[in-house]
């Protein structure tokens, strides 16, 4: 039997998974991310728990295909990060170091991709090889497969969505340095400024209250069919149904499979989703289908194992 590694290293655990090769999961744990000193522990931390992972399971050195690593932040060359926001990293040679800690063959990818590729594989996007994966959390991003492989493009940010432009006339300014991004509008903090925004005049009776209010409060107030929560939720369908047209016309994917925090609202989240989207898309792509992601935590891990695998 033939068995991988998918790692998904995070800024407060590392996610670490042992594969067989037709993508059954055996065995998954984390392991605290140690940032310490520029993230100098990570990586020695990461191949010695993969090196107990072995030992454990009695499975040999001989029987891993390799390692397949997701980080946050975007790779040039398939092995180098030039820096990264929350690991304390600046110039690193990720693949190089952790197969010299390893004695393993590595490949590495940005954390975003590599869980695209794994909803691809295992999760919402099952059955298709041409996908677009949308994340919405505090951020939005995002992660592009063509052909069953990642997109990456030549700086290493292809599939960096949050920060299309969808609203010239915005005057705040986005953690980019620019305005007017989806991310402003889309993601869990871009619902919430949607939400400040619409509270602060409002005089309909709402459940919602403007002092602590949260992207779940908006969509549990849409299901309890608020109406003020309704139309703070069409206007993020507005921005990122619009935003996934333009996508759409051109990467003419078979699915948007829609991720993150927010997508835990459910299936009402796609209804505003798709009702902007279906109004604007192009004839050819008006029937793109839409799937909320299925893998949770496991998308970085397993996608990570397909990595390694050759996607």
């Amino acid at each position: 039997m033939k068995y991988c590694f998918g790692v998904d290293i995070g800024g407060t655990t590392v996610k670490l998974g042992l594969f067989q090769v037709d993508g059954t999961l055996v065995d998954k744990w984390e392991i605290p991310t140690r940032k310490e000193n520029q993230g100098e522990y990570i990586l020695p931390d990461t191949a010695k728990s993969i090196q107990e992972n072995l030992k454990k399971h009695n499975v040999e050195k001989e029987d891993i295909v390799g390692v397949g690593v997701g980080v946050p932040a975007a790779v040039q060359g398939e092995s180098v990060v030039k820096s990264t926001a929350n690991l304390g990293w600046g110039y690193k040679e990720v693949k190089h170091e952790l197969e010299q800690l390893t004695g393993l063959k590595v490949k590495i990818g940005n954390d975003a991709n590599v869980a695209a590729l794994g909803e691809m594989w295992k999760g919402g996007g099952c059955g298709y090889q041409n996908l677009v994966m949308v994340t919405l959390g505090t951020g939005v991003g995002g992660g592009i497969i063509v052909d069953g492989r990642i997109l990456v493009g030549v700086h290493g940010i292809a599939g960096e969505i949050g920060h299309l432009t969808v609203n010239e006339e915005e005057t705040e300014i986005c953690g980019c340095t620019r305005t007017g991004c989806l991310e402003q509008y889309a993601s869990a903090t871009g619902i919430v400024r949607l939400a400040k925004r619409k509270l602060e005049n409002c005089k309909e009776d709402t459940i919602l209250n403007n002092e602590n209010i949260t992207a779940k409060d908006v969509f549990d107030a849409v299901k309890a069919g608020d109406a003020v929560a309704m139309d703070i939720a069409e206007q993020f369908g507005s921005y990122l149904g619009r935003a996934l047209v333009s996508i759409a016309i051109v990467l003419d994917p078979d699915i948007f499979v829609i991720s993150g925090g927010v997508s835990k609202a459910g299936e009402v989240l796609l209804e505003y989703i798709e009702k902007y989207y279906r109004e604007k898309a192009l004839w050819s792509t008006k029937e793109t289908k839409f799937a909320l992601a299925t893998l949770g935590n496991d998308a970085g891990i397993c996608g990570a194992a397909k990595l390694i695998l050759g996607a």
